[in-house]
């Protein structure tokens, strides 16, 4: 709620209400952000669910129907429905209404959304650095954006004063805003959300494998690093089909790195170059100590 007590937004529709979009839809109704919510959804049950639990005054099947007459449309759909949604609501968007997004590859969205950006119209690719394993409008809670980071990767297009609303949007929902060129956002992403999703993926298919040969003793005795694979394996396969395939350039620039790296491992071990080792370890644990430090999990 603004200074002089009205909401910031008359109307917030959502392109898509699992996870993300139903954590915004808590957030900003406990925060007093907008005065109506309405959501999109294709499937009945999604739609059902959303309005039972009270996350939406209204659902709709499609997007189009949604974003009329809203002054903030949100798409929390997979990166690969970007441009198909785009072209269906570009003509019935409100005059300085600002349209965003929560994907986590941004140079994709920017060119698969602006384009069809009527004049008038604000779009401002965003994205929360924030979620979970689970999916569905039930998964969702207020305080999901609370201390964490949500990236603003506006572009030269982008209206400065839309771009300081959205801002103020999501610092009120908890987020910690910052603003960065779309290319570089996909990069540190790149680094920090989806090669490590990959990883997870790769080492989980592994040990599905392996399962196999030692009748699941894999599963039976899994460690706590291994589930933590498995949970972040568990993640939206659409979501993240769409994430490597929207940032393969970062994603392949850094496997190949990640790949020297784990050839280098894979020399000393075999070498029994143990300095080397202790040496990188001890590099590698100061990262999980500065994370910690930053506020970003707890030890």
């Amino acid at each position: 709620m603004t200074d002089n007590g009205k909401p910031l937004f008359k109307k917030l529709a959502l392109i898509g209400v699992g996870l993300i979009g139903s954590s915004i839809a808590r957030a900003a109704r406990k925060h007093g952000l907008v005065g109506e919510i309405v959501g999109s959804a294709r499937t009945k049950e999604t739609r059902r669910v959303a309005l039972e639990l009270k996350l939406v005054d209204h659902a709709y099947e499609n997007a189009r129907e949604a974003v009329k007459d809203a002054d903030l449309i949100i798409l929390c759909t997979p990166i690969g429905t970007y441009e198909g949604i785009a072209k269906e609501i570009q003509d019935v968007l409100s005059p300085g209404a600002i349209v965003t997004d929560v994907g986590s590859v941004k140079q994709k969205a920017v060119e698969a959304i602006e384009p069809h950006i009527p004049s008038g119209v604000h779009f401002i690719a965003g994205h929360p650095v924030a979620g979970s394993e689970k999916s569905g409008p039930a998964a969702g809670y207020a305080e999901l954006f609370e201390n964490r980071w949500c990236i603003l990767t506006p572009s030269e297009k982008s209206d400065e004063a839309a771009v300081e609303k959205l801002s103020e949007f999501w610092a009120t929902l908890g987020s910690n805003v910052e603003k960065m060129d779309p290319k570089h956002h996909d990069l540190v992403l790149g680094i920090t959300s989806h090669l490590p999703h990959l990883i997870a993926y790769t080492m989980v298919g592994v040990a599905d494998d392996l399962s196999r040969v030692t009748d699941s003793e894999v599963i039976n005795y899994s460690a706590a690093g291994f589930r933590d694979f498995t949970r972040i394996a568990a993640s939206d396969p659409t979501m993240w089909r769409d994430v490597f395939l929207s940032n393969k350039e970062a994603t392949l620039e850094i496997l190949g790195r990640f790949t020297e790296e784990l050839f280098a491992l894979q020399r000393a071990i075999r070498t029994g170059d143990g300095d080397m080792l202790h040496d990188y370890f001890t590099r590698t644990r100061a990262i999980r100590r500065g994370i910690i430090e930053a506020g970003q999990d707890t030890d």
